[in-house]
């Protein structure tokens, strides 16, 4: 028969649990929505740097910058895995150290030196599990990464890109699709990748459909020049992608715990209702057996 006791006392645990679980819920979701705000406006902000970037090729001029020259014999590569300082988010850490993992035995198979550079001290106790040698370490990310902060690593990288220190940047991080949409993918983000020619048909394709003017020509007077525009927004646009990289890490993290929490909550629940129906058997049974006993005596008495 069941203690009724240790049930009663395993049973406050439990709520005691959910109360602690609802509220990290809620946290999360409060978090959540900050951060999302914060990705949907470098989102813009990425797009219209971009654009300019397309415009600058659609308009017949030469795009040249030492960050958008493609090196196809790269012999020296950086991989930066994104990752929470926490737990408690589900299978977030797991997934992007899995993707990390798998693209780090692609580059060292090919020949390729790779220094590792990991954001988050779970990545970090991850990797130092399984023995891999970390260059750089970066625990001050939050769940509202600055910009200055990810500014400082990003022309470090470029520094290192543009010496030949490093013919490649991998990162490894969870990109934020939705709500109910979060990728772990691997993104290359040096060399910096120019529009393709079918991104610039099809954005002339669009411009035309709308009415819009074809051509950059037409909607930009360079000023003293498109080259010298061109050093300003090439490495402008490589740092707000890195740290649209960084937010979306932060958001899809909150997302996760959000869920996870949540998950935990209802499951509390439901076992908080599985023991108060075996705490109430145990109890019904108690109580029987005692009347049974009482009537046992008197019998015994009347006997």
């Amino acid at each position: 028969m069941a203690n009724a006791r240790a049930l009663d006392k395993r049973r406050k645990s439990i709520r005691n649990i959910r109360k602690i679980t609802r509220t990290m819920e809620l946290i999360a979701t409060a978090r959540f929505k900050k951060a999302m705000d914060r990705a949907a406006a470098a989102q813009d902000y990425t797009d219209r740097i971009t654009q300019i970037v397309r415009d600058l090729a659609g308009a017949g001029l030469e795009v040249s910058h030492p960050l958008l020259a493609d090196r196809p014999d790269a012999t020296s590569a950086t991989m930066l895995m994104l990752t929470s300082n926490r737990g408690l988010c589900g299978g977030y850490n797991g997934a992007v150290i899995r993707a990390a993992m798998l693209r780090r035995t692609e580059i060292t198979g090919a020949g390729s030196n790779l220094s590792f550079e990991i954001s988050g001290k779970r990545g970090i106790s991850a990797m130092k599990f399984r023995q891999v040698a970390i260059d750089q370490m970066y625990t001050e990310f939050e769940d509202s990464p600055k910009f200055e902060q990810v500014a400082a690593i990003a022309d470090r990288l470029m520094e290192e890109f543009i010496s030949g220190k490093i013919d490649r940047l991998d990162v490894v991080y969870t990109r934020f699709v939705s709500i109910s949409k979060q990728l772990a993918v691997t993104e290359t983000l040096l060399p910096f990748k120019q529009p393709t020619a079918a991104e610039l048909s099809a954005q002339a394709g669009s411009d035309k459909a709308g009415g819009g003017k074809s051509g950059a020509k037409a909607d930009y007077e360079f000023l003293p020049s498109a080259a010298s525009i061109l050093e300003e927004v090439v490495p402008a646009s490589f740092r707000v992608k890195l740290f649209k990289c960084f937010l979306d890490a932060a958001v899809s993290e909150q997302i996760a715990r959000m869920v996870a929490m949540k998950s935990a909550t209802e499951n509390a629940g439901d076992i908080i209702k599985q023991l108060s129906r075996t705490y109430n058997r145990a109890r019904q049974s108690r109580i029987t057996q005692e009347i049974m006993e009482i009537i046992g005596g008197v019998e015994a008495l009347e006997s």
